[in-house]
């Protein structure tokens, strides 16, 4: 029995030696880098996209949000390229990390938007010249490893590692 109570305290120590309460305050820029290459034409609204943090974030020397946190984005525009040359569109916002304990970081400025090449004025001279059919516009996508800054929303106190 002393053994066990031994080992529970010893336990105790150790967490409280390893683990800091850390505020992650407004304005933190956290770094995140897309998980894939994502392409309009093949999302619907509402869809996730997911993106990784790029580097650890540094609270006083304690690493409060680890690199490689996973962060969801959520699809909020998705248009495929079409004919008459228009371009295609792709919309996704952060709003929100949650981090494996369950704390819920706020983002603010974690949209994207990409928009590819508008080929409309040469979609209809190539038609009128040619009576070819029409190309289409450029398709939106994002390229894995595409790099986006958000920043955090309101402070939050979280517990961090060593």
């Amino acid at each position: 029995m002393k053994k066990v109570f031994f080992f529970f305290v010893l336990s105790v120590v150790a967490i409280g030696v390893c683990a800091h309460n850390v505020v992650v305050k407004a304005g933190t820029q956290i770094p995140l880098k897309s998980v894939n290459t994502v392409k309009a034409a093949d999302l619907d609204k509402g869809e996730s996209v997911l993106f990784r943090v790029a580097r650890d974030v540094n609270v006083n020397g304690v690493t409060a949000v680890p690199y490689g946190t996973s962060v969801k984005g959520t699809v909020y525009e998705a248009r495929r390229s079409a004919w008459w040359g228009t371009r295609g569109r792709l919309g996704i916002t952060i709003n929100e990390i949650v981090m494996p304990d369950g704390t819920v970081i706020p983002l603010d400025n974690g949209n994207i938007y990409i928009k590819g090449e508008n080929r409309t004025g040469w979609s209809i001279l190539v038609f009128a010249m040619t009576l070819l059919p029409i190309p289409c516009g450029g398709k939106a996508q994002m390229p894995m490893g595409y790099e986006v800054v958000a920043t955090v929303a309101s402070s939050v106190s979280i517990e961090a590692g060593l």
